[in-house]
């Protein structure tokens, strides 16, 4: 993951994990991106099971990073490591 900050091209994840990170951004940014094309390409590496999993995560880490910003407790977080490549 210490590859998250690269752009989609640079990043040298399996297929499986780059297209959950994909899932991640595309509900974090605009998750009505996650259409029926999407979820077929999902389909391809997870189960729907997987995919209701990953998404239930997704969304409770958004509400998470939400629910800190919005009650001033993000500054208390430790703040992320990113190795320079």
């Amino acid at each position: 993951m210490a590859q998250i900050h690269l752009p989609e091209n640079e990043r040298r994840l399996e297929p499986r994990d780059a297209l959950a990170v994909r899932y991640a951004e595309k509900m974090a940014a605009d998750f009505r991106s996650v259409d029926a094309s999407f979820l077929g390409e999902l389909r391809e590496h997870f189960s729907d099971a997987e995919i209701v999993e990953l998404g239930l995560m997704i969304g409770q880490y958004l509400a998470l990073g939400r629910m800190l910003v919005i009650t001033g407790n993000h500054k208390a977080a430790c703040e992320i490591y990113v190795p320079d490549v």
